[in-house]
């Protein structure tokens, strides 16, 4: 007999009980901690200024400046995300669709940036 069976053996139904209700717990909390709040307005920036501040309730395509040239920023569904940007690699484009606030979309080199933001602001860190 292997380890394996020898242990599955001598669980007992109180064991394999309480295994279930912790492992329900883990996934409940995981649910209800690690989702962060939906976001209910967009702050998109151009060269480090607030260049607009809009809601996620109306759908938006809009064109924002930047030192390369215009990046498009779509807002849908209550998500937004970066469509386009004069960039060379691409990376605000593939991040994809922001939804929860806290959330973040930069494109360096064109200095475009929008960030998500609900009722309570979120930190990563604090620093004292």
């Amino acid at each position: 007999m292997s380890s394996y069976e020898s242990f599955r053996s001598s669980l007992k139904a109180g064991d394999w009980l309480t295994l279930l209700l912790g492992s329900l717990c883990v996934v409940l909390l995981t649910l209800k901690l690690w989702n962060g709040e939906l976001a209910d307005r967009a702050i998109i920036r151009s060269s480090g200024k607030i260049f607009k501040e809009v809601p996620l309730s109306r759908d938006l395509q809009i064109e924002v400046p930047g030192p390369l040239g215009i990046s498009i920023i779509t807002i849908e569904k209550h998500k937004a995300r970066i469509t386009s940007d004069p960039s060379p690699r691409q990376y605000c484009v593939r991040q994809g669709w922001l939804q929860q606030a806290g959330e973040i979309a930069i494109c360096l080199p064109n200095e475009v940036s929008v960030e998500l933001t609900g009722s309570a602001k979120k930190y990563d860190s604090l620093n004292y």
